[in-house]
């Protein structure tokens, strides 16, 4: 009686959040969020891709019906403190003095000493928090790359360090879930745990990440082909059903991202990059 107790709370936490979504997006879902500023000058951060191969999965929300995701590149790390500070150093006007409050709220970079200056005993290797996802777009662009989608991210995040799918493992939620109650784990360095069955690192050690389409549960249209614009910027409510409800830790990732919007900033939120991976 528990377990069905249990399953009928997510279910419905995760619906109410749908609905206070709904409720906040109506009153902005008609603005139009300004066009991409001019272009960024261009980082190169030193950080290895990894070649992922794609294939179909069923996505934890959704019609059960299978996703098709592409060959793609990602990152095998987070983006790191260092690297962010070298972007903004390069792009002034994503600075923190400088941000537009459409692009970030007011904890953008709220822990840095300045503009340029990372937070008191920082480690320069650890993920970047404190952004928005119109700055991780924009750091993506610079570098030559583009944020992952959701269905990319989660496709690699059914791995552990065996396999490619761990989903039907027992213990592959609980071990999730006991990693995003670790508090203070983002002032961790990256790549210090072990890497999962591709070869990527930290998928949910150190920060939940920012995808392109964070809030998009059903998404009709390549998002790789956006700009800064308003698809999918605000709350989502295209959600309709939970194919794995017992995979609480894919419930609590879903249940954040539709809690965002393009311009909030947390501290325990970052992001990594991918690629298009080149055709031959």
């Amino acid at each position: 009686m528990s377990s069905i107790f249990k399953i009928f709370l997510y279910i419905g936490g995760f619906f109410f959040i749908l609905i206070s979504c709904n409720k906040k997006g109506t009153e902005i879902s008609s603005k139009k969020v300004p066009a991409a500023i001019t272009q960024e000058a261009a980082i190169h951060p030193n950080v290895k891709m990894i070649s992922i191969k794609g294939g179909s999965y069923l996505p934890f929300y959704g019609d059960s019906s299978l996703v098709k995701v592409d060959d793609f590149l990602l990152d095998e790390r987070p983006v790191t403190n260092k690297e962010f500070r070298d972007f903004v150093i390069k792009n002034p006007k994503w600075k923190r003095s400088n941000i537009k409050t459409i692009f970030a709220d007011d904890t953008y970079l709220k822990n840095w000493q300045n503009d340029e200056t990372l937070p008191k005993n920082a480690d320069p290797d650890a993920p970047i928090t404190f952004v928005s996802w119109f700055a991780a777009k924009a750091f993506a662009k610079s570098a030559g790359k583009r944020l992952p989608t959701l269905d990319e991210w989660e496709f690699v995040a059914m791995a552990d360090e065996e396999i490619a799918n761990a989903r039907k493992k027992p213990t592959y939620s609980a071990h999730l879930i006991n990693l995003y109650n670790e508090k203070l784990r983002e002032k961790n360095k990256v790549m210090i745990s072990k890497p999962n069955f591709y070869g990527v690192y930290n998928m949910f050690d150190l920060v939940w990440e920012w995808t392109d389409d964070f809030n998009s549960i059903m998404s009709t249209a390549d998002s790789r082909n956006g700009e800064f614009d308003d698809k999918g910027l605000f709350c989502a409510s295209a959600a309709t059903s939970a194919t794995d409800v017992l995979n609480y830790a894919s419930f609590m990732r879903y249940a954040f991202r539709s809690s965002l919007k393009a311009n909030f900033t947390v501290e325990n939120l970052g992001f990594r990059c991918a690629k298009d991976l080149q055709k031959k």
